[in-house]
């Protein structure tokens, strides 16, 4: 693209929002690798061991989402609306530097004061003793994280959906965990995750500059306005989304460290562990919900332009395949749960309320959650706070309410409900608001045939807990995969189906 490029709007339909979440979907398995790697890292450094790692972790991105004043969202607004190449570098460059620096500051201050915040954290003996080097180290985690994020978003606002992914969920963990590895076969103890991370950070950062020097024209850089009108237009979409982004890592990292903090020594490690492996189940649900956020959000913004019903069309779409797909994987985990947990370790045995709970809440949100991106692009600033809010209060009421007596399992509760009141406000708010919901017709077809479906891979799933250890998951994963295929073969009308194109007819599902 050239200065001059004119960026124009484009029809958007069924097929285009299914052609983006599905490569956003098949990337997005590589985070089974990021799931399979858990429990390595737990029988590597055992569970108190992870549990610090984890709550370490779990501060820098909560950090971070505070920190990047929203640009990652503020691109998939401004960044499909640029009427040139031009206004679109500006708003990546502004996305830097207001996304970036910011975490360079933080990070230079974690640093500096490494000693005092290792007093926040709990940990076993054996890590308690190198938890200030060890955060003076990992705090620089947070700029990497900042530039991986505004990088990942720049790219998916070119709806460059599979290969950002691909990066962060597949080759960011493979390398994460062989760099792990080899530190523990060196005898660096919980350190070798610590370097491991960072090392794994590095490489993406790097590869994220090629993807967009491939996407976008970076000679532009140095010529756009720092304080310029896409800057202040930039600035001003990050602020105002900002605290919905900052929901959405509340639930997934808030507990963690609320359970760190409350729980004394190595208890306190080991419960922020388990929550932490839970949420990493349950996210293989949230996966559903997520491809489509990451495709909704440009694309509604494009369709927009075409009104309500152009967006009307996208969002039910998207609402009965997120149903026909979640739906049936979450019957299953649920049902096969004991069987997951086993495999981790038997630790892990007393957290399987606590893994339903979450699997309940991610299902819930799949079929709730398409609203969100789209508020996000085509409802006023004020609109998109109200839903996080109201979900971050219900969440911490019932956390203050159920904890610390309540433990891992109170926890589970209080992030389920308020992810349920998050996600399920923004549509009733475009309900109210715009006049649009997905429930219509063909839903309430598409919703009865999915959960008679998902109830025999439910059966067929508490059945592989009678198997022995060790046996159970090979078919339990063949059940999950066939309900899942089943589910979209028998729920999803003929016009869904076909609207999966080239997958959907290599699946013999159309």
């Amino acid at each position: 693209m050239t200065k001059t490029t004119e960026i124009e709007a484009e029809a958007i339909t069924s097929h285009d929002v299914a052609k983006g979440a599905g490569t956003t979907l098949l990337a997005r398995l590589g985070a089974v690798v990021e799931v399979v790697a858990q429990p390595v890292y737990v029988w590597l450094f055992g569970l108190a061991g992870y549990g610090l790692y984890a709550a370490l972790w779990a501060a820098i991105t909560l950090t971070e989402t505070i920190a990047d004043l929203g640009m990652t969202t503020a691109l998939q607004r401004t960044v499909p609306q640029a009427r040139s190449e031009a206004e679109a570098v500006a708003s990546l460059r502004a996305a830097f530097l207001f996304g970036v620096g910011p975490s360079l500051i933080v990070a230079a201050l974690a640093s500096l004061f490494a000693g005092d915040l290792a007093l926040v954290f709990n940990a076993a003996a054996a890590d308690a003793a190198q938890l200030a080097s060890t955060i003076s180290v990992f705090a620089w985690a947070l700029p990497l994280w900042a530039f991986v994020e505004v990088s990942t978003s720049a790219l998916r606002a070119r709806r460059v959906f599979g290969a950002e992914i691909r990066l962060r969920l597949f080759w960011e963990q493979i390398v994460r965990l062989a760099v792990a590895t080899l530190f523990w076969s060196a005898s660096f103890g919980t350190s070798s995750l610590i370097y491991a991370h960072l090392a794994s950070l590095i490489v993406i950062c790097l590869l994220c500059v090629r993807l967009l020097a491939r996407n976008y024209d970076l000679s532009l850089l140095l010529s756009a306005r720092a304080f310029g009108p896409t800057a202040r237009e930039t600035l001003k979409a990050g602020l105002s989304v900002m605290p919905v982004n900052l929901v959405g890592r509340f639930f997934s990292d808030a507990p963690t460290l609320a359970l760190n903090a409350l729980l004394p020594g190595a208890q306190g490690a080991i419960a922020g562990g388990q929550f932490t492996l839970a949420r990493k189940i349950s996210s293989i649900v949230q996966t559903i919900r997520i491809a489509f956020a990451y495709v909704l959000s440009p694309l509604a913004s494009a369709a927009s332009v075409g009104g309500n019903d152009a967006v009307r069309h996208i969002y039910g779409f998207a609402t009965r395949v997120s149903l026909a797909v979640a739906l049936p994987v979450s019957a299953v985990m649920i049902a096969g749960g004991p069987t997951i947990l086993d495999a981790i370790g038997r630790d892990m045995g007393s957290a399987y309320l606590a893994l339903s709970i979450l699997l309940v809440a991610r299902l819930a949100e799949a079929v709730t959650g398409a609203a969100a991106p789209i508020q996000q692009v085509t409802s006023s600033y004020v609109h998109q706070s109200v839903g996080s809010i109201v979900g971050v209060l219900l969440a911490v009421v019932l956390a203050v309410v159920l904890l610390p007596e309540a433990g891992l399992t109170g926890m589970a509760l209080a992030v389920a409900l308020g992810l349920v009141a998050t996600a399920s406000i923004p549509l009733w708010q475009l309900h109210v608001q715009d006049g649009i919901h997905p429930f219509e017709a063909p839903f309430p077809a598409v919703a009865a045939k999915a959960v008679l479906v998902s109830a025999f891979g439910f059966a067929a799933g508490v059945a592989c807990n009678l198997l022995p250890p060790g046996w159970a998951m090979t078919p339990l994963a063949l059940i999950l995969l066939a309900t899942l295929w089943a589910c979209c073969r028998v729920a999803l009308p003929r016009q869904d189906r076909e609207a999966l194109g080239n997958t959907g007819r290599k699946l013999r599902l159309a």
